[in-house]
């Protein structure tokens, strides 16, 4: 007996693009930041700069002469100015916020805020 029902195009009845896994693309193309050290902010605060050795599509991260930025004891949100070095990490990527280039990074103003004048 004949089965008229329609297919689902996601069942495994369906062409050959259907069956393809689509691969999500990372936001991030961090193959020129290899071999250079970056600054990396995480979930949590801390925050440490490394020379970029690796990384993988969830952004864990490979970083070598790795230092930590310690936060200042009395006012946890901002940094004091004492570090320390912990050399070979690998970061998870669900922990980390921010990824930027060590080198020609600068603070610019806030654009949506509107200045007074």
């Amino acid at each position: 007996m004949a089965d008229n029902k329609p297919k689902n195009p996601s069942s495994s009845g369906g062409d050959g693009k259907e069956k393809e896994k689509r691969r999500k693309e990372s936001i991030l193309d961090l193959s020129k930041y290899l071999e250079k050290t970056i600054r990396v902010k995480f979930a949590g605060g801390r925050e440490a700069a490394g020379v970029l050795k690796g990384y993988d599509p969830l952004l864990n991260l490979v970083l070598d002469n790795t230092t930590e930025f310690l936060r200042d004891p009395d006012e946890p949100f901002k940094l004091a100015e004492d570090t320390r070095n912990l050399g070979l990490v690998v970061c998870r990527g669900t922990s980390v916020v921010l990824i930027c280039p060590q080198e020609g990074m600068e603070s610019i103003q806030n654009p949506f805020i509107t200045q007074d004048t």
